[in-house]
């Protein structure tokens, strides 16, 4: 694939290596990251042909960084 853009499917994505966060319980309603050069994709984990969410990763850093804070 030349390009990588908002809403391809994640079969699009043959190189991508998905990760399901580890505080993710057993239901299956998580969400999975992977990463590409500098961007980050986001998809469902109950969805894993579906399309992604792609975001530059400092993007999705500076979201994860603000969640904490919130959360702390």
């Amino acid at each position: 694939m030349d390009t990588i853009h908002n809403g391809v499917s994640a079969d699009e994505l043959p190189g991508a290596d998905w990760r399901k966060s580890s505080y993710s319980g057993a239901v299956g309603n998580c969400v999975e990251l992977s990463w590409f050069d500098e961007r980050a994709g986001v998809r469902n984990s109950r969805d894993p042909h579906g399309p992604v969410l792609v975001v530059p990763t400092s993007r999705l850093l500076a979201f994860v960084e603000g969640a904490r804070e919130r959360s702390a």
